[in-house]
């Protein structure tokens, strides 16, 4: 395939230059999509043998099977055998097969088990390299211990060793990923300046993914310039990570042009390229623009995969084109795809949304039919759809079958509950609900407390939510002045504007100030009552001069 090709393509793409806007247009959405000409291109790429430059395979059965819990047990015990016996042989063990057993079990994510098996190693007198140290500072670094990391580096110096590049890059990624970003970069910086080490493309995308992920895109795409000034070509990684955080940021035009730079110096995207833009165009409602890069998505030989349908089912859902999303189900399936549980929730909220709670329910039922079990989430979803359109009956029976399915209740989904049952008017079934939280050892959060002292108070019963108040800062959960509010509310309402007034003066202490129904309501309590003095004291403390 030529290079001119993508860029072609590339260049053809009607985005603004860097730093412009995007303009939202609403065509008809997905036409190319739900075509039968996107249907065949897609369905051709699924036997295409693509270059690794291009796409990532799809998943198959086989290979779900080989991530299997059982299969990687027994990949596990099969490594740890065949390493046992190497270290205890007569002949002296090869240290690169020890080192390679370990890689793999690294792959696994045991990193305990290595740090362990590197220590038998130690005592078995088995004289490793500085690709051994490397692996175990690679462990510590997962396990959110750097500083062990460090320690190791120092043992490398000692041994007179020479730690490279692998050595320093594993360390700059797990001061990254425990978020002591500062130090990541001092430390990179350092590495340059001093010639300690030539970074390599994994080196520089290591920083430039520690930079994005920490917010500083800036600095990523700076730090891609100076790569290309020292003459390294930057990979497909680079400038992925960098688009995906542009999109994350919402400057999708900037990424847009990132992209177009790209491909015309031959940098190939991949199939995360691609839905890192996707995901950036669906959030502006792009719809045009993405079905464009669909199209020349395929055209680039690039298979959509799993993740790039459960985003335009889940934005499409959002967008409430509930038909285009169910659309693009079930044209995964016709391609063999085994939609995510992910997938499926995101059409069932966007069916909640829409109130079209039958659907809703069909989409679920369809999910568990395929052998699908819908986690706590799901279960979320269609409970608050249930509640927001008065079928208590049904969220209370889904409710009742969350343990049943061996899942467990957390205090989003009471929460949700509870908020249902006020709204349809179960105030003593609330209030019983409230209490079986703490009988199955759980702790209410801010929100929880909210909701309940906010339907109290509906219900009139404010000395119940006072004592809630009360109960809930002794219990060690401090309210904020969201519900400080939510309870001066519902006491104005009630004309028990004195209580109200005592309220606002401990949210006074507090640093909390009324919000602007809070304001309004007392505004419009100093017209209707007249001027009271004492009453008019006190509200001026709150409200501001300019009203």
């Amino acid at each position: 395939m030529s290079s001119s090709a993508p860029a072609a393509a590339a260049a053809s793409a009607p985005f603004v230059t860097m730093g412009g806007t995007c303009r939202k247009v609403t065509p008809p959405p997905l036409p190319f999509l739900l075509s039968p000409k996107f249907n065949s291109a897609a369905a051709a790429t699924t036997t295409l043998k693509v270059s690794p430059n291009f796409s990532t395979p799809l998943t198959t059965k086989n290979q779900t099977q080989r991530n299997s819990p059982k299969s990687r047990s027994n990949d596990l015990q099969d490594a740890l055998v065949s390493f046992n016996r190497k270290l205890n042989s007569s002949s002296t063990p090869s240290i690169y097969y020890l080192t390679k057993l370990l890689g793999s079990i690294v792959k696994m994510g045991e990193y305990h088990t290595v740090l362990s098996l590197i220590e038998q190693m130690q005592l078995s007198g088995v004289e490793y390299s500085v690709y051994t140290v490397n692996i175990a500072i690679n462990c510590y670094c997962h396990l959110n211990r750097v500083e062990l990391g460090f320690a190791l580096l120092g043992s490398i110096f000692k041994r007179g060793d020479v730690p490279n590049e692998v050595t320093f890059t594993t360390l700059i990624k797990g001061l990254f990923a425990q978020r002591k970003y500062s130090e990541a970069e001092k430390l990179f910086v350092r590495l340059v300046r001093e010639t300690l080490i030539e970074p390599d493309v994994f080196t520089y995308g290591t920083v430039i993914n520690g930079l994005c992920k920490s917010g500083n895109t800036k600095a990523a795409i700076e730090l891609l310039r100076n790569m290309e000034k020292l003459n390294f070509k930057a990979d497909t990684n680079c400038y992925s990570m960098i688009i995906d955080s542009l999109c994350k940021d919402g400057m999708v035009c900037d990424a847009r042009s990132l992209f177009d730079e790209m491909t015309e110096k031959g940098i190939y995207p991949n199939v995360v390229t691609y839905n890192s833009l996707i995901q950036g165009l669906c959030n502006l409602g792009l719809w045009e623009e993405v079905s464009k890069l669909l199209r020349e998505m395929v055209e680039q030989k690039v298979s959509p995969n799993l993740h790039t349908f459960s985003i335009l089912v889940d934005a499409l859902g959002k967008e409430g084109m509930l038909r285009e999303a169910e659309g693009v189900l079930e044209f995964m399936i016709q391609r063999g795809e085994v939609p995510s549980l992910i997938t499926y929730t995101s059409l069932i909220d966007g069916y909640r949304l829409r109130g079209q709670m039958e659907n809703a329910r069909k989409v679920f039922d369809s999910m568990v039919n395929r052998g699908l079990e819908p986690d706590i989430i799901c279960y979320g979803i269609l409970i608050k759809g249930y509640c927001k359109n008065r079928r208590i009956d049904e969220a209370m029976h889904l409710f009742k079958e969350v343990p049943c399915k061996g899942l467990n209740y957390d205090v989003i989904i009471y929460s949700t509950m509870l908020q249902g049952l006020f709204e349809n008017g179960r105030c003593a079934a609330a209030r019983e609900l409230f209490d079986e939280v703490f009988s199955k050892g759980m702790q209410p959060d801010v929100r929880m407390y909210t909701v309940m002292i906010h339907g109290l108070c509906q219900e009139g019963l404010f000395d119940e939510a006072k004592e809630l108040l009360i109960r809930m800062e002794e219990c060690g959960c401090v309210p904020d002045a969201v519900i400080y509010n939510v309870v001066v509310q519902g006491f104005l309402k009630g004309s028990k504007c004195h209580e109200a007034v005592l309220l606002m003066e401990k949210m006074a202490a507090k640093g909390f100030s009324p919000d602007a129904s809070v304001i309004s309501m007392l505004m419009e309590i100093v017209q209707t009552k007249g001027q009271d003095p004492t009453l008019l004291d006190i509200i001026q403390n709150f409200v501001p001069k300019d009203k």
